[in-house]
């Protein structure tokens, strides 16, 4: 049998297999985008049983939540006016649901004499939410959000550390990070051991910002100390936003408190408010 050659298609043929290639791609980064901005608009809480005893609080906390998620402005958590509204945090609701994390495991001989803990996820209206915050002179935070990226030193009441993404210490501590930051709609990337000796960072002294960053990037240069006549941990940090350096520090709480108040600032600065909390 000869072998027959293969003709080539017309011009017009290729340009017709390329476009949808390039049309699904740009189809598939709005998916990504628009999957992004509404997962802003859904929080998640942890509650008591899955009955009007525990929801009404939940659906208020998720609302506190979504609230400083879009607006990038943690403040509303505090705000009266938001108490009011989420007093009645149901209205705002589309859908919400209930899973247990702990369905896999054995029952254990007293499960049922109390209720269980579950996660409740709340999904919000975007308008709605959108024009709340427009009400109390806020407004949505659009556009790509930062990475935080911590450059962190901790001193525990047995060890000190670089929080690298390397070191076996550090593991709680980061992946209690990274949950606070995606709660709060930004992501966290924790430097490699290279990196840290790269900028001369070392356990004996108070890390420095790096010169130059990702412009994706808000490095958060710190220490975390624990501090036993509080007793409590202690942070203070230090970023650069926009060629402007802020500082501000915490002391007396538990490490998610001081992490949650380093996202924050970072959440608060990056928005475009005047600092961090």
């Amino acid at each position: 049998m000869k072998n027959r050659l293969r003709r080539r298609p017309p011009l017009m043929a290729l340009a017709l297999q390329i476009v949808p290639t390039a049309i699904l791609l740009a189809s598939g980064a709005l998916a990504d985008e628009a999957e992004t901005m509404s997962g802003l608009y859904q929080a998640m809480e942890i509650v008591t049983g899955t009955d009007m005893r525990s929801r009404p609080k939940g659906f208020a906390e998720c609302f506190r939540d979504v609230l400083v998620k879009v607006s990038g402005e943690p403040r509303l958590r505090e705000d009266p006016r938001v108490a009011e509204l989420a007093s009645r945090a149901d209205a705002f609701v589309t859908s919400f649901n209930y899973v247990d994390p702990k369905a896999a495991q054995k029952v254990h001989d007293d499960q049922g004499t109390y209720d269980r803990s579950y996660n409740l996820t709340v999904h919000f209206d975007p308008g709605r939410i959108d024009k709340t915050l427009l009400d109390l002179g806020e407004e949505p935070w659009r556009g790509e959000r930062p990475i935080v990226v911590p450059i962190l030193t901790v001193h525990s009441t047995s060890a000190s550390y670089l929080l690298s993404a390397e070191n076996s210490a550090g593991a709680d501590q980061r992946a209690a990070f990274a949950s606070l930051a995606s709660d709060d709609g930004l992501k966290a990337r924790f430097p490699t051991d290279a990196e840290f000796a790269a900028w001369g960072v070392t356990i004996g002294q108070v890390p420095e910002l790096p010169a130059e960053s990702a412009p994706n990037e808000v490095p958060v240069a710190g220490t975390l100390t624990f501090d036993p006549t509080l007793p409590g941990w202690v942070g203070a940090w230090r970023t650069r936003w926009h060629g402007v350096e802020y500082q501000w520090r915490i002391s007396g709480v538990n490490y998610d408190s001081a992490f949650r108040n380093a996202v924050r600032g970072v959440l608060r600065i990056a928005s475009g408010h005047d600092g961090p909390v």
